[in-house]
């Protein structure tokens, strides 16, 4: 491996020799290799519907959905995401039969009858928490604390005021303020109420000052009433359809969706009993931080080693996005050639996530079709004629082939991680990506998505059916703003930020050159090493995804002393169980250490199957 690294570091001439003359070529033709042989069948989506979530102890969030028309699902996501136990229902009897309920997507005088209507009612009264989504009926507004509704698409912004346990830490966090519609172009909004005279002040406003979010105390319990369809919005920002919205494309702390999920996580958390929710960070870290690199330029894949080297020199394995380009076209002449396959194998040896920047690397990967799923190597030939005009492509052939080479190619991972050129983004990807093979996408930047933690990608991006990939979003690039070492103390800020939410910072280089932003990747690591953990997109993911499949459910056993029931069906390291009090640990067949500031949360080095930890109030 030694002489091999220095053929590739010491004689580059002999790859920029083979480049020059291989620009010539058309097409780069590996002798002898064709694939992948076996077609790729597009898998049609799968409705679930909320039974698929309808399970779980009373300790769990119950969402009672008035109606199925909605963005459930977008909801369901966001709640996952956030780590709240949750559990849907369509049976106000279940509903109540827990401690706190969240109405959604709306509370009116036709989708629920006076007998459910009555139910709600003696539930807060009796000490239950009952949270209202767009509360515009139904003889409830005494329950929520307000007089009258008006409903709007022209707002635009939301305020959480300080003041209140709902809003603790939002002004520390960057959470105060966000916009959630256009100012402009009101027509793309979604639709609002505001609460007027309230009981109570407001916990949240709209730009203009009216009554956003509101909360009143209804005999032993208590009702929030939410203006705002969360569901929706997570919806526009997961699924790239917000307008006007993000302030940003990159390169800036936007935590829009995060505001919303933090916000319900609080009043969840606010109960007297104790409550659990998942940790959003490996390792019980402050912040997720993956390097991950776009070859897709002539001199980028050997330009490769000096970043990988560095990693590996931090114990850090990071991601590469490698474009397979075998044909010479408007972009670039061809840089996937015979030569590739080594660099390909001493990334790895310097622990690299050899992953997928798809073969042509089109602007217009866009309007792209789906494709037969039986594209194969040397016979896919996709050509891009001008910035705008791509012939002979398709999604299927883009994901396959790349696969296929870069699978071959390398000493033994599969590739599981995709990153389309531009970042072009069509609707039907994450299906396609499903289908092929991948897990992971990293293909829309986190101030687009209003998001700083990784989220499920839905069949079509309709939000009505899941796919099994997780996209994990983009935080800080190198093409915006100047070069990257000009503005480390502002994306040392954004990450200081992000770290206060636990959310996840991506960083994309261009490996074009080797200059300072190789000086940039030393500088930002040194920075976040004390409260990061740090790895490649494949690590995260597969990290993530066994989280998003853990349960957690809390059983009172009597004598003050309650259990945590886990489930992780996959196994996974490092999880942190957070607590809303300082709870002994009275009995546990797992190893635990106490984690978090206060030292109340639960760290667990190792979780799988089905376990408990017992826990009584000091």
């Amino acid at each position: 491996m030694g002489l091999y690294l220095r053929h590739i570091l010491i004689t580059p001439f002999v790859i920029i020799t083979f480049m020059l003359s291989g620009c010539a070529e058309r097409i780069h033709i590996y002798e002898g290799l064709e694939g992948p042989s076996a077609a790729t069948p597009l898998q049609d989506p799968v409705y679930g519907g909320t039974e698929q979530f309808d399970r779980g102890e009373p300790s769990r969030l119950a969402v009672l959905i008035t109606e199925d028309d909605s963005h459930w699902l977008a909801l369901a996501t966001g709640l996952k995401t956030i780590g709240i136990p949750f559990r849907m229902t369509r049976d106000v009897d279940e509903a109540v039969s827990h401690e706190m309920v969240m109405i959604y997507p709306k509370l009116t005088g036709r989708n629920l009858t006076v007998k459910e209507l009555g139910a709600l009612r003696a539930f807060t009264q009796k000490g239950g928490t009952l949270i209202g989504t767009n509360i515009l009926g139904g003889g409830m507004f005494d329950v929520f604390g307000f007089e009258a509704i008006s409903e709007s698409k022209s707002r635009h912004g939301l305020s959480f005021q300080p003041g209140f346990s709902e809003t603790a830490g939002f002004r520390e966090k960057g959470l105060s303020s966000i916009k959630i519609g256009s100012a402009t172009d009101t027509a793309a909004n979604p639709g609002t109420n505001s609460y007027n005279d309230p009981v109570n002040p407001p916990l949240a406003l709209y730009e203009n000052g009216e009554a956003a979010i509101v909360r009143n105390d209804y005999g032993d319990g208590r009702a929030y009433a939410l203006g705002v369809d969360l569901g929706q919005l997570l919806s526009k920002g997961y699924n790239r359809r917000q307008v006007d919205i993000a302030e940003h494309y990159a390169n800036h702390y936007h935590p829009v969706l995060d505001a919303g999920l933090i916000f319900l996580k609080q009043i969840y958390q606010s109960q007297s009993k104790p409550i659990a929710t998942l940790g959003t960070v490996p390792d019980g870290k402050s912040l997720s931080f993956i390097l991950s690199y776009d070859i897709d330029f002539s001199e980028s894949l050997r330009n490769t080693i000096p970043y990988a080297k560095h990693l590996n020199e931090e114990n850090i394995s990071g991601t590469y996005f490698i474009q397979t380009k075998y044909i010479r076209d408007f972009n670039d002449k061809i840089f996937m050639d015979d030569q590739a396959g080594e660099i390909i194998k001493a990334l790895e040896y310097y622990g690299a996530e050899i992953a997928s920047h798809s073969v042509a690397h089109s602007n217009n990967m866009w309007d792209f079709e789906i494709g037969t799923g039986t594209e194969s190597y040397p016979d896919y030939r996709p050509f891009v004629e001008t910035a705008t005009r791509t012939t002979g492509a398709s999604l299927m052939g883009e994901l396959r082939v790349s696969k296929f080479l870069l699978d071959h190619f390398s000493a033994g991972q599969k590739v599981e991680s995709f990153r389309p050129g531009f970042l072009s983004n069509p609707s039907q990807l994450p299906q396609v990506l499903a289908a092929t093979g991948y897990k992971y996408s990293s293909s829309s930047t986190a101030n687009v998505s209003l998001t700083h933690y990784p989220f499920q990608l839905s069949y079509d991006r309709e939000f009505q059916a899941f796919t099994p990939v997780f996209e994990i979003p983009i935080t800080i690039e190198d093409e915006l703003d100047g070069p990257m070492i000009d503005r480390l103390d502002e994306a040392i800020d954004v990450a200081r930020k992000i770290a206060k939410i636990n959310g996840v910072y991506v960083v994309l280089i261009h490996t074009d050159e080797v200059d300072s932003r190789l000086d940039f990747q030393k500088a930002i690591i040194e920075e976040v090493k004390p409260y990061a953990w740090m790895g490649s997109m494949r690590q995260f993911g597969d990290w993530w995804a066994a989280r998003n499949d853990v349960s957690v459910d809390l059983i009172k056993l009597g004598r003050g002393e309650y259990q945590i029931r886990l489930e992780a069906p996959k196994p996974i390291q490092g999880l942190t169980i957070e607590l809303n009090g300082d709870f002994q640990v009275t009995e546990t067949s797992l190893p635990i250490e106490r984690s978090g500031e206060s030292g109340r949360d639960i760290y667990l080095a190792d979780l799988s199957e089905t376990q408990s930890i017992t826990l009584k109030a000091r």
